[in-house]
């Protein structure tokens, strides 16, 4: 059956029928929601640079993982001016380090990935949580504020031993 719209002197009809008031204001009400929503998906995609990934992507290959520079060193390392690289690896129901120390008011830029299976990340009371490919390097940039003792969980399920894979950020 086909449905016709038609708009005469200001009211909706469909096949003849009059589209009553309530219905007419759901109706402007979802086409102004898909404005707005399309409006700010378009101010966050132009001015604030949020865009999908564009499939150049860094990588490496996963049985080379422990074997390739920066993750055959994983740990903290100053870059300057508050600034502090990462390098983890989060192999099956661990995390190399064990244990991360930064100072408090940094900006960590974590550069993280996997040789195994699918990891996460996630710090809990932070905005922290990343998922982790094997080979596929994942950078996040997070800035700890608030001095104190960060455990740092795998979020998704890696094998029989994923609820013992952690690892602390210590924050001083």
């Amino acid at each position: 059956m086909d449905c016709i719209l038609v708009v005469n002197n200001g009211g909706l009809a469909v096949l003849g029928m009059e589209v009553p008031r309530y219905e007419r204001i759901w109706l402007w009400f979802g086409i102004i929601t898909l404005v707005i929503f399309l409006v700010v998906t378009g101010y966050m995609a132009f001015t604030m640079e949020l865009h999908p990934a564009n499939g150049h992507e860094k990588t490496v290959p996963p049985e080379q993982v422990l074997a390739t520079a920066p993750f055959d060193k994983p740990g903290v390392y100053p870059l300057g001016n508050n600034q502090y690289d990462v390098v983890l690896v989060a192999q099956v129901f661990r995390f190399l380090p064990a244990t991360l120390t930064i100072p408090a008011g940094a900006t960590v830029h974590f550069r993280v990935t996997s040789p195994d299976v699918v990891h996460g990340i996630a710090i809990p009371g932070t905005n922290v949580n990343m998922m982790v490919l094997p080979g596929h390097i994942t950078d996040f940039t997070y800035s700890f504020k608030k001095a104190g003792e960060y455990l740092m969980l795998c979020n998704e399920y890696c094998g029989v031993g994923h609820h013992i894979m952690m690892a602390k950020v210590l924050v001083q």
